[in-house]
């Protein structure tokens, strides 16, 4: 397990947490009545896509914390858990795919799309490579689940809507999480918020992140990216997800 560091100065750990995930989104709440985006009215579509990751991932991280994968610092988390969670990290759940959907709208609202020209099967063949690397790095418990993590979330893609990996829009946007994603996961793993167990993982980091973090924001937002897409198809409310006619 990663050493325990202490604050110089004792602070309220479930604020401090806590306000860091409502500076994630509180930008992207306060811009979702903008004319062109009008985020607002894909709502029903957000919070149905929200819900799930919150299923998926809050099932998958109250797991990982009983078994010790990781912890969380009680000077920045506080002492308060429900399943083994703080506060601040089942509001992560929520607010972080809210803030990532809403640069997914803001890129279609914006930018022109195109069509990706990429075969199906090459999804399928991604897909099987993480399978592999998942089964070849199955004794460090993090590095295996979200290998296999990032190989379903592109198997469910491919499912539920394949028009939207076929999107350079969508595949921009999920490039852009990533300015946030590194912020905000550096901060997390910097104080440290997030204590990890080492022995469960690459123990490779990039700055402070361990390289397992950035597959497991993959598999969470795409995830949420393709719940949207696909209820937006199932709604017929194309707007959500057709390609932006933007310059």
């Amino acid at each position: 397990m990663s050493a325990r560091e202490k604050p110089s100065r004792r602070t309220d750990g479930m604020t401090y947490y806590t306000l860091l995930v409502l500076a994630v989104v509180a930008a992207p709440l306060a811009l979702s009545f903008d004319k062109k985006v009008a985020f607002y009215r894909q709502w029903p579509a957000v919070f149905r896509a929200i819900a799930v990751v919150l299923v998926v991932f809050g099932a998958w991280d109250v797991w990982k914390t009983a078994a010790g994968i990781w912890s969380f610092n009680d000077d920045y988390a506080g002492t308060w858990r429900f399943l083994g969670l703080p506060l601040g990290e089942w509001l992560f759940f929520v607010f972080v795919p809210y803030a990532c959907l809403f640069i997914l709208a803001c890129v279609r609202a914006y930018v022109k799309d195109a069509e990706l020209q990429i075969p199906g099967f090459v999804w399928l063949a991604l897909a099987l490579v993480f399978v592999a690397v998942s089964i070849a790095f199955r004794h460090l418990v993090y590095t295996g689940v979200v290998m296999a993590s990032v190989a379903v979330a592109l198997v469910v893609a491919m499912i539920l809507s394949p028009a939207s990996l076929r999107s350079r829009n969508f595949w921009l946007a999920m490039l852009l999480t990533y300015l946030p994603f590194w912020i905000a996961n550096g901060i997390l793993t910097g104080k440290p918020i997030v204590l990890y167990n080492d022995a469960e993982n690459l123990s490779i980091r990039v700055g402070t992140i361990p390289l397992e973090d950035f597959f497991y924001s993959f598999s969470m937002l795409m995830l949420s990216f393709i719940v949207y897409d696909a209820l937006g198809r199932l709604h017929g409310k194309a707007a959500s997800i057709a390609p932006s006619t933007s310059a």
